[in-house]
């Protein structure tokens, strides 16, 4: 039995925020991605992702977070920002070259002196995905992570051919289940 953990999220003055508490995983990146692209498609150029609570996360959430800091790489005055990442959590993004792609544990952010009554305000977001979108969102998370670096393009070419082919599966059963009702 697996178990989800939460993703909290706030809008503020100036700002949007995402807490994850637990592991970052494929299992709660829907629900971090849901409300950073309603945040950015609303204009907001600020979303910081809280860490504090996260004890690690794997490469779909960590594409995750590369795909919504690419979006708004688009408006050159956004930025997705990392609080209080861990030393563990830093290297993972790090190591997959997404530093630059976001500001990780930012000197002097505007939140700062706010940062527990933020923790407090937050409300749990919740985003449920079929069999097929489920996939979706992992190969995509993957995808963005290929696209970061070349060695990233290495390290998950298998992972995005599986992840292709699986999809194609699911959905020719799919598609087949619904030829029979």
């Amino acid at each position: 039995m697996t178990t989800e953990c939460p993703i909290l999220v706030g809008i503020f003055d100036g700002f949007s925020w995402i807490r994850c508490e637990g592991k970052g995983s494929f299992l709660n990146s829907p629900a971090l991605k849901t409300f950073g692209l309603e945040r950015i498609v609303a204009g907001e150029t600020c979303l910081i992702v809280d860490l504090q609570a996260c004890t690690g996360m794997d490469s779909t959430f960590m594409g995750t977070l590369a795909g919504m800091a690419t979006r708004l790489a688009a408006n050159k005055d956004a930025v997705l920002q990392i609080a209080d990442a861990s030393e563990r959590n830093r290297h993972s993004l790090e190591d997959l070259g997404l530093d630059f792609l976001m500001e990780i544990n930012p000197e002097h952010p505007v939140w700062l002196s706010s940062v527990e009554s933020i923790r407090s305000a937050l409300k749990p977001q919740a985003a449920v995905l079929g069999q097929i979108q489920q996939t979706k969102h992992v190969l995509e998370a993957h995808k963005v992570l290929s696209e970061a670096n070349e060695r990233n393009l290495h390290a998950f070419s298998n992972v995005v051919t599986l992840l292709e082919s699986e999809l194609e599966t699911k959905q020719k059963q799919a598609e087949a289940q619904g030829e029979q009702s």
